[in-house]
């Protein structure tokens, strides 16, 4: 950690960004245009933090209350250098879905506690050897595979939520596909936090919303803390979304890196390291596990300003309003039906991204190795195979993911062996951005 995180230099007159010019992570505007850019990001952040402790019954204020603990956490891990927001991480919806069921919210938190710490030491191991050794595990045909995967396996459950209420389930689905369309900028890329607004709307006009709890709920309190439970048959669950963090820090430092015109490689194994740790204390305090935002990316790209400043005022606006009981309890009101509406849209998109990680790296499905780590696995995920082995349960997403991995680099062995490779050089496992810039795991 260091001080460093907290000093910027103003940039130019402070007022305004010259064209073709950016405000570096270690500069800032004047303070009022610094609160206001940072205010955006909260904004941005906002409807995907959100969604995840809704769909998981989780507390929101405690949610959001690590996400803001978390995101301060990042900008002290990373010297204020990799500008970040730490929002809920859509990969731990399964998991945390299917633990519950079995072990309750606390075995769902013990979970997320594991997957923060064994984020944690991937990244103090590439902090120690670099990343490249990741790149040869983890190339665009099992990378694009897993985060399909993951977003497919929910399928039912946006089914579940939309036929719960139709009606308003269509009306919120309608107005995110309209927005996405219709607008560019900030509002563009707001499209499901615009959807869940008016479909939130609609629902109350049609008697689907109950405020009893928002009534009784206090103006202002602490949130909801919890503490964890250990299960060892959550393991399987939980160790494939490591895989997606992964992808998802690393392809942001990269995308910053890209838009800064700075090397961020030597950060990666500290971003890593921030978010294996936010998740761990979110998971030891009762909220979901975070990861780094792209939504927020689109702001920086709308405004051109880079500065961890603007990220320090959201996260202190973040833990402001996981202040507020009632706020937290607002939240939680939101109705099966506009759920469902946006969860098609958002698992769908998670399914996709995957795809989109296969098209950018140009990943060739004429190679029976990579059409057979894509086929197979992605069956096992999406019909959510499980193993039962003793106590221990694997399900679709943890089965799903090792077949990815062992399909691939056992293909490749036998094939190198055999002497019947498609490629004698595979050029997925020596490119130096084979998680890509764009390869964002969960989210949208």
């Amino acid at each position: 950690m260091s001080l460093r995180s907290t000093r910027w230099t103003v940039h130019g007159d402070g007022k305004n960004v010259r064209p073709g010019a950016v405000v570096s992570p270690d500069e800032r505007l004047s303070w009022p245009r610094t609160i206001g850019i940072g205010l955006q990001h909260v904004v941005a952040m906002f409807g995907a933090t959100f969604l995840v402790p809704i769909l998981t019954h989780m507390p929101p204020a405690t949610t959001l209350f690590f996400s803001g603990v978390g995101t301060i956490l990042f900008l002290l891990i990373t010297a204020g250098r990799v500008p970040s927001y730490l929002g809920s991480s859509f990969a731990f919806i399964a998991p945390i879905t299917a633990s519950q069921s079995q072990f309750g919210v606390g075995g769902a938190l013990g979970g997320v506690v594991l997957a923060g710490v064994v984020l944690a030491i991937i990244g103090a191991v590439v902090q120690r050897f670099g990343a490249a050794w990741i790149n040869r595990i983890m190339p665009p045909a099992v990378t694009g595979t897993i985060v399909a995967l993951i977003g497919l396996n929910l399928a039912p459950s946006a089914k579940n939520n939309f036929t719960a209420a139709p009606v308003t389930a269509f009306i919120t689905l309608l107005v995110i596909i309209l927005v996405s369309v219709l607008f560019r900028g900030i509002l563009g890329r707001l499209s499901i936090l615009a959807g869940v607004v008016v479909g939130y709307l609609v629902a109350i006009l049609r008697g689907e919303v109950n405020f009893g709890t928002v009534d009784a709920a206090a103006w202002i309190g602490l949130p909801h803390f919890q503490t964890p439970e250990f299960h060892l048959a959550v393991v399987g669950l939980f160790v494939p979304v490591v895989l997606v963090l992964v992808a998802e820090n690393i392809g942001h430092v990269k995308s910053v890196a890209l838009m800064t015109g700075r090397n961020l490689d030597p950060l990666a194994g500290r971003a890593l390291m921030a978010d294996g740790l936010a998740t761990t204390l979110a998971g030891l305090g009762g909220g979901s596990g975070t990861t780094t935002y792209a939504e927020n990316i689109g702001v920086m790209a709308a405004t051109r300003v880079y500065s961890t400043a603007a990220y320090w005022v959201a996260a202190v606006a973040a833990l402001l309003l996981s202040f507020s009981p009632k706020f937290g309890e607002l939240i939680a009101t939101v109705p099966a039906g506009v759920l469902g509406g946006a969860a098609t849209m958002l698992y769908g998109m998670i399914g996709v991204l995957g795809v989109r990680i296969w098209v950018q790296n140009k990943v060739n499905f004429s190679n029976p190795v990579n059409l057979t780590t894509a086929a197979v696995a992605l069956i096992i995920g999406v019909a959510d195979y499980t193993w039962n082995i003793g106590e221990l349960q694997f399900a679709g997403i943890a089965l799903g993911t090792a077949a990815a991995l062992v399909i691939y680099h056992g293909m490749n062995a036998l094939a190198r062996w055999r002497g019947t490779a498609t490629d004698p050089r595979d050029p997925e496992t020596d490119a130096p951005d084979a998680l890509g810039p764009d390869s964002r795991g969960a989210e949208i």
